[in-house]
């Protein structure tokens, strides 16, 4: 959750799809990774790990949803990472 909260801290609206995309591209994931699918086979692993941390960041107040596939911290949020960042 951290990567994704860490991708917020400049306040801007961040569309999804593009989080996911630098995400995988900060887990230097390889394509057979990113490809990777849930035992349903409906959806990418990968991508879909991403849309639970955001739902969790979300319900826990640290990420807000601005308009329909976007997300954008919160001052909680940017609280909480100033706090990790302070304890190391």
């Amino acid at each position: 959750m951290l990567p994704l909260l860490s991708l917020a801290a400049d306040g801007k609206e961040h569309r999804f799809r593009d989080a996911i995309e630098e995400l995988a591209l900060h887990f230097d994931l390889t394509e057979d990774e990113r490809k990777e699918l849930l035992p349903s086979g409906t959806q990418a692993t990968f991508n879909n790990r991403v849309g639970w941390a955001r739902t969790y960041m979300k319900k826990a107040g640290l990420l807000e949803s601005p308009r329909r596939g976007y997300f954008k911290i919160t001052e909680k949020g940017m609280q909480a990472l100033s706090a990790k960042r302070l304890r190391g």
